[in-house]
């Protein structure tokens, strides 16, 4: 079959002649339709972390270069496993949760898998990916799609659960990229009262206005901390989620809550910074952090996508072939990431 692999850095190749995968007992096979690009995508083509070396094989999956890519991926069902229990038929569209995990660390035992040991994601990580005509994958990582749901709007939900937000708090969102964007439109969806968004980039901004922000501020020339305790009568926000992932916005992620308040971490680092702690202990604040997703945040966001509390078709800026992901999709990211939110590669025809 067609598929699309990482051969090393800066190095993606359609390659025509990749065996196609056998559905095993207890996987479901599925033909994908469309797959985001998202920053991990980009991260790793110029510097691997999930994509295991030819030195040093996934633990899990036992692949290494090359592998295929695509871990954000909807599509249709192929085959169902004899093992599977499910009520999905072939042809049901579905979204695919693309989580790899051993599931006998203390993690994984616990109930944690997205913070396994082992960790890694299909298509990234082998066991196929989303670029290509056909992957298996675990019965229990994939999940219906509802008749008026497209397969290409198919995500930041688990990252406001772990807030635990209840609703008519106000909230403050640090970066309107793909992510923070995501989160504005789950806080949305689950009620959030104020939505205090900072970000540098007018066309991110306007995004952010559209998919519910309520305040809009640029930290270059705007106090966050003093525009958030001005718009919460002095106190500071209940929720703070750092998007930005710099130096400069943990600190006003701190000090922008009120005493006793939310910190969540949704950026991946690539470099340590300064920090603080009194920034938390004057106020008995909590910092927390959230890695990837679990299923219930899949379905919640099914949910919510079903029941019209969330429409994100407008973050999706751009369609792209598969022969051209880096020219039209990587390269667009990179260069003009102010223009774009989510590209997708059309495998659907």
């Amino acid at each position: 079959m067609r598929a699309l692999r990482y051969h090393g850095v800066k190095d993606l190749r359609v390659d025509q002649d990749v065996p196609e995968p056998k559905c095993g007992e207890d996987q479901i096979k599925v033909k994908p339709a469309f797959v985001g690009i998202c920053g991990t995508d980009l991260h790793e083509y110029f510097s691997p972390t999930f994509t295991p070396s030819k030195e040093s094989p996934h633990p899990v999956t036992g692949e290494s270069m090359p592998v295929v890519i695509g871990h954000e991926f909807s599509g249709t069902v192929l085959e169902i496993g004899p093992k599977v229990k499910t009520t999905l038929q072939v042809g049901d569209k579905v979204a695919v949760q693309p989580t790899i995990a051993c599931f006998d660390c203390g993690a994984c035992k616990e109930g944690f898998i997205n913070c396994c040991d082992s960790a890694g994601f299909v298509g990234l990580s082998g066991g196929g990916g989303g670029m290509s005509e056909a992957v298996c994958v675990g019965g229990d990582f994939v999940f219906k799609l509802p008749p008026n749901i497209d397969l290409d709007v198919g995500v930041a939900w688990h990252a406001v659960e772990a807030a635990q937000l209840q609703r008519g708090e106000d909230a403050l969102v640090l970066g309107a990229g793909p992510i923070g964007l995501g989160v504005i439109q789950c806080l949305k969806a689950h009620g959030a009262n104020k939505i205090i968004v900072a970000e540098v980039a007018e066309e991110r901004q306007n995004f952010a206005k559209h998919f519910g922000a309520t305040h809009i501020f640029d930290p270059r020339h705007d106090d966050i901390v003093g525009k958030c305790k001005e718009l919460s009568y002095g106190r500071g926000v209940q929720v703070s989620f750092d998007c930005a992932g710099v130096a400069a916005s943990v600190k006003t992620a701190c000090l922008a809550v009120r005493a006793h308040g939310r910190i969540v971490n949704v950026a991946i680092w690539e470099k340590e910074v300064p920090f603080n702690p009194n920034n938390l202990v004057f106020g008995e604040k909590k910092y927390s952090a959230v890695l990837g997703y679990q299923g219930k945040d899949y379905q919640g966001v099914i949910n919510a996508l079903s029941e019209g509390s969330m429409q994100p078709e407008k973050m999706i800026t751009s369609k792209i072939h598969i022969d051209r992901v880096v020219e039209d999709g990587y390269m667009p990211l990179i260069k003009e990431k102010e223009k774009h939110v989510k590209i997708l590669v059309d495998l659907s025809t």
